[in-house]
């Protein structure tokens, strides 16, 4: 791992075999926290390359549990984290709406090591038990339109970099790879970046892959649709600029998609939006997000797919789907 670091710190890039054993030997416990802090440092300071991503990415999913879904189509909506933005849980409530209208949600996630609160450590908070079997994650995907995989129950390697990435208090490579190392393999997945570079990254990865996709990022640096400036949309046809207009929303400011500052602040934040005591600033950049999830999802307009997002959580299904999976023990 020396030689590897010295070499990365000269400047230098992995080919994806390197960086597929580099992968597998930080998370499989082998490095010390030293070696493991300098070599996520280096990708903090630069953005892995599509060769380096396609190693760490297969590593991981080396050392994941398998899981099996029952559904044939599956939808993933996640962001990498680390935009420094302090919004509310916004992917996790735009999972519970499409789940509402229909759509299979298998949404990977995590507690939050850059923000005040990931989506495990709201749902937890909620009172959602945490699926630990890929049986587990069936039955409450068969029960309640949508499960949850928190990572670290999947990839139990990840158990030796998460002291380390506690301890960085910021984003890591980790943030960067979490949206497309979901065991649960889903068939649709939008993620949310935070640089146009990622975003153009993602692509070039998810291309190779069968994965139907869309890649979003604000152009004032959220990880998702915020309303607040146009959004970047990568899709495997082409890379479009939409502005709050066309998404069908009034521009939003910055402060009225924040999030509070603590984990049950976030938590109150997220039952009101789905009790439907949101503010219409909250409750349409969920709509957003929704609506382009769904539009993937169902492979129709994003027109319809916002009357159907509309629907689930005008109609309280968002919340139903919440109320089912909170009852559902492993």
């Amino acid at each position: 791992m020396k030689a590897t670091i010295q070499y990365l710190f000269a400047g230098n890039t992995l080919t994806e075999n390197a960086a597929y054993e580099a992968m597998q030997f930080i998370s499989s416990g082998n490095a010390n926290d030293i070696q493991i802090a300098a070599f996520l440092s280096v990708y903090n300071m630069r953005v892995p390359t599509v060769q380096e991503f396609t190693g760490f990415r297969k590593a991981l999913l080396s050392l994941a549990i398998p899981v099996q879904l029952d559904a044939d189509k599956t939808l993933d909506i996640v962001g990498t984290g680390g935009d420094g933005k302090n919004t509310f849980n916004i992917s996790t409530l735009a999972s519970f709406v499409c789940a509402g209208a229909g759509a299979k949600v298998a949404k990977i996630g995590n507690y939050g090591f850059s923000s005040i609160s990931g989506s495990s450590n709201v749902l937890e908070q909620l009172g959602v038990q945490f699926a630990t079997t890929p049986e587990a994650l069936n039955q409450q995907l068969n029960k309640s339109n949508i499960t949850f995989v928190h990572a670290p129950l999947y990839f139990p390697a990840m158990k030796n970099v998460a002291p380390v990435r506690k301890q960085m208090q910021t984003k890591t490579i980790f943030n960067i790879l979490g949206p497309v190392i979901n065991p649960c393999k889903p068939t649709h997945s939008v993620v949310g970046v935070h640089s146009l570079y990622l975003g153009k990254l993602y692509r070039d990865v998810l291309k190779k892959t069968n994965t139907q996709f869309a890649i979003i990022h604000a152009m004032d640096g959220y990880d998702e649709i915020s309303l607040t400036a146009e959004t970047k949309i990568f899709t495997r046809k082409n890379i479009e600029l939409w502005d709050t207009k066309k998404m069908g929303f009034k521009k939003n400011k910055p402060n009225d998609i924040e999030g509070g500052k603590t984990v049950a602040a976030n938590a109150k934040i997220f039952l009101d939006i789905l009790k439907g005591k949101g503010t219409d600033a909250q409750n349409n950049v969920v709509l957003a997000n929704a609506a382009l999830a769904l539009s993937i999802y169902d492979n129709s307009t994003y027109k319809a797919a916002l009357l159907k997002a509309k629907s689930s959580l005008i109609e309280g299904k968002a919340y139903h789907c919440l109320k089912i999976l909170k009852t559902i023990k492993n």
